[in-house]
């Protein structure tokens, strides 16, 4: 179930809530019982690698870019 982030407008304190998708835009209530709190935009992480990929991967997952695998026709 998503997690949405939440800040109190009140006393300041920030706080998660799991809820289904459909109900997202729902109002949320602070830990200490106020009212006054606003949804916080959450930044999406995605996960992956920061190194290129060797020769033998991009050959092996049919990379390489080109017209023709990675090689020119001519």
């Amino acid at each position: 179930m998503p997690r949405y982030e939440f800040r109190c407008r009140e006393c300041g304190t920030s706080f998660e809530v799991s809820r289904p998708m459909a109900g997202s835009g729902d109002p949320a209530s602070c830990p200490a019982g106020h009212a006054d709190t606003v949804k916080l935009l959450s930044a999406v992480a995605v996960g992956g690698s920061a190194a290129a990929p060797s020769a033998a991967g991009a050959a092996a997952s049919g990379g390489g870019g080109g017209c023709c695998g990675g090689g020119c026709c001519s």
